[in-house]
């Protein structure tokens, strides 16, 4: 089995199967099992590395057409970033509020997404809740307590319902102001569905794509394997050890945790996933894995059943055709996990 570190907010993803092993570091290594090599690419981007897999020799032109597909992942991120104040995001945030502002067709059905799932989650997934990010510090990436009145401030700027979209002309706007949109919790999905759409364009039809392992996207099959490509989680709190594997074919998965960014305050630890209801940090849940047709849907369906946890993490689910989720929470006792799946055919645990 193959061992990828971990990234993103995943508590633990690898890439493995039994013909390709990579180094704890990510770095990788070709070795032959039975006569089968992987080729990957990969580029770094949206602050993780983004990586494509393929069947190596499957494809003549696999590895120029993938470098022609990362570019893709740099002109999304220009689209994207809220860290960048020319991106079409960011000057959507600041004119907004003033009336309505026509966006790109993609972006626009990215919005209409989530909210869709804001809906679905009722509130528990919220692309406007940037304030309260910024209230926590984790958008400079140094989390903090906040003060009572910074928080309250913060929640004002805070709710889905204050967006209006218009399918019409793909326009948004604010009703009320200084409100912003982030999409950092499914734009990495988002641009592996895009590079995945012209991969397939091209003819490449096998491969498996990553966005820093907490977000991956598979189609067709590993080698001469027909049940698609294995993709293992680690254990939350023994990261040596693997917990479960999915096999993915023609689906994506997306994992949500709070292991890339949490800090202590009196004893008590506070996550980066922050629920837009309370706004507060999500507790209860060590992490939330989702398997969907799209790595976007996969992306932002972790994060909300991230904040949900439990039953109505499940419930949630349920309302999505083909998407099924693994919870990893804690256990009755101390140092010990309990899992709650709902919806995955093609999964084995491998330690509880």
């Amino acid at each position: 089995m193959a061992n990828l570190a971990d990234g993103g907010e995943a508590s633990g993803l690898s890439s493995s199967s039994e013909t390709s092993s990579l180094s704890p570091s990510g770095e990788p290594q070709t070795t032959q099992h039975t006569g089968s090599y992987l080729v990957h690419v990969g580029r770094k981007a949206m602050a993780c590395q983004f990586e494509v897999y393929f069947n190596a020799g499957q494809y003549l032109h696999d590895t120029a057409t993938a470098i022609e597909v990362l570019d893709e992942i740099d002109r999304l991120e220009s689209q994207l970033s809220i860290y960048r104040e020319e991106s079409e995001i960011s000057q959507l945030n600041r004119c907004a509020a003033d009336g309505p502002v026509a966006v790109e067709p993609g972006l626009f059905s990215l919005f209409s997404l989530a909210m869709e799932l804001s809906a679905a989650s009722d509130g528990a997934y919220d692309i406007t809740a940037g304030p309260l990010s910024h209230a926590w510090g984790f958008f400079r990436r140094a989390g903090e307590m906040p003060t009572p009145e910074v928080l309250l401030e913060a929640q004002a700027r805070v709710g889905w319902r204050h967006v209006r979209l218009n399918e019409a002309d793909c326009s948004v706007q604010f009703m009320r102001p200084v409100m912003e949109l982030n999409v950092n919790s499914l734009g990495k999905g988002y641009a592996l569905d895009c590079c995945a759409a012209r991969l397939e364009e091209q003819g490449i039809n096998d491969f498996l794509f990553h966005g820093g392992q907490s977000s991956m996207l598979a189609r067709g099959a590993r080698g001469d394997r027909t049940d698609g490509w294995t993709v293992g989680l680690r254990h939350p709190l023994r990261k040596s050890e693997p917990l479960a594997e999915f096999v993915l074919q023609d689906a994506a998965l997306g994992t949500s945790g709070n292991a890339a960014q949490s800090f202590v305050y009196r004893g008590k630890r506070y996550g980066h996933i922050l629920d837009p209801r309370s706004g507060e940090p999500a507790c209860g849940v060590y992490s939330a894995s989702v398997v969907a047709p799209t790595a976007a849907l996969a992306d932002a369906l972790a994060t909300a059943c991230y904040v949900l946890g439990g039953e109505s993490a499940i419930e949630l689910c349920k309302q999505f055709h083909g998407v099924g989720c693994l919870l990893v929470v804690p256990g009755k006792r101390v140092n010990s996990i309990e899992i709650l799946q709902h919806g995955i055919d093609s999964l084995t645990i491998l330690d509880g």
